[in-house]
């Protein structure tokens, strides 16, 4: 089959079912019907003479010809997405787009707030949908462009996304302003451990930083509370006697007693995340430059 007598569109098909593995969510993306999707599988399947994909109950998986081809396929799209965009130039003033980001709690405090304060001066046709999308779904959804920015750790393994760091957070120990040990010049590890703890995680079970990091000292500290998002946790501890492990962006924010910790964390990187083929959109190049000079 040579290239000229190939329908282009067939393989933003071929893209869109590779980012979705299923036949209706690669239809829901390119806002066409199922059948016409499965309509073009079967065409590609005659002309490239191959499967492309295999049904599996965890979805459409690839067959080894259209791993192959995936990446120069995405590099062509991505190549001529960005031709176009060229063409393009964005408005802020009058631009009306909805700014569709992911990212916990914790960074819809710290960020927010300023972000719709810049967008109400600089482009008040813009509104913001913020929602937590697990991380190991974040890649897809930025391809699929039901995303445009995540805020998240560093993701090695995603290399179709492009990421830039926002800002490398230190962790605290917060205690109330009144507590017994708040006349303390400085925290030691076993009054840090005689401490009730709240633990902040999305999961029912299982460890994080802090724990790791005392686990390999041989050490364990009492978690009397355990809650799903950091906004509320500094609450409680302003009522109680219970500490807080707790970024220092974050710990900033309230009338609290804060500590160096008496042992060694990895500090919290949060980066921003978007996909490649976005990477030279006008109004995506606009929007990353608002939040990146929010944290500088």
């Amino acid at each position: 089959m040579q290239l000229q007598q190939m329908d282009m569109n067939l393989f933003l098909v071929l893209e869109a079912i590779y980012n979705a593995r299923n036949l209706t969510r690669a239809a829901e993306q390119l806002h066409i019907t199922q059948p016409a999707v499965s309509n073009a599988l079967a065409r590609l399947r005659r002309s490239l003479d191959d499967p492309l994909f295999t049904r599996t109950p965890a979805g459409m998986s690839p067959t080894p010809l259209t791993e192959s081809i995936m990446p120069k396929v995405q590099q062509a799209l991505a190549l001529l997405g960005t031709s176009l965009s060229e063409q393009r130039q964005f408005d802020p003033a009058g631009a009306q787009k909805t700014l569709r980001m992911s990212m916990n709690d914790m960074a819809e405090t710290l960020l927010l707030p300023r972000l719709l304060e810049r967008l109400q001066q600089l482009a008040p046709g813009i509104s913001v949908e913020s929602y937590y999308v697990p991380r190991d779904q974040l890649a897809k959804e930025l391809a699929a462009n039901t995303l445009d920015f995540g805020l998240d750790i560093p993701l090695a393994t995603a290399t179709q996304l492009q990421q830039q760091r926002l800002v490398n957070d230190r962790y605290l120990c917060m205690l109330r302003a009144d507590h017994p040990l708040a006349e303390q010049t400085n925290l030691t590890l076993e009054q840090y451990l005689q401490l009730d703890h709240i633990h902040v995680s999305s999961r029912r079970s299982g460890p994080g930083l802090v724990d790791i990091a005392l686990n390999k000292l041989g050490r364990r500290r009492n978690i009397k509370l355990r809650v799903q998002h950091y906004r509320v946790a500094p609450l409680v501890v302003l009522r109680t006697d219970l500490a807080l492990t707790v970024p220092a962006s974050l710990a900033n924010q309230y009338p609290a007693r804060l500590f160096e910790l008496p042992f060694q964390i990895p500090q919290m990187d949060w980066h921003l995340l978007w996909h490649r083929n976005q990477h030279e959109d006008p109004a995506n190049r606009w929007l990353r430059g608002q939040l990146m000079e929010l944290f500088v």
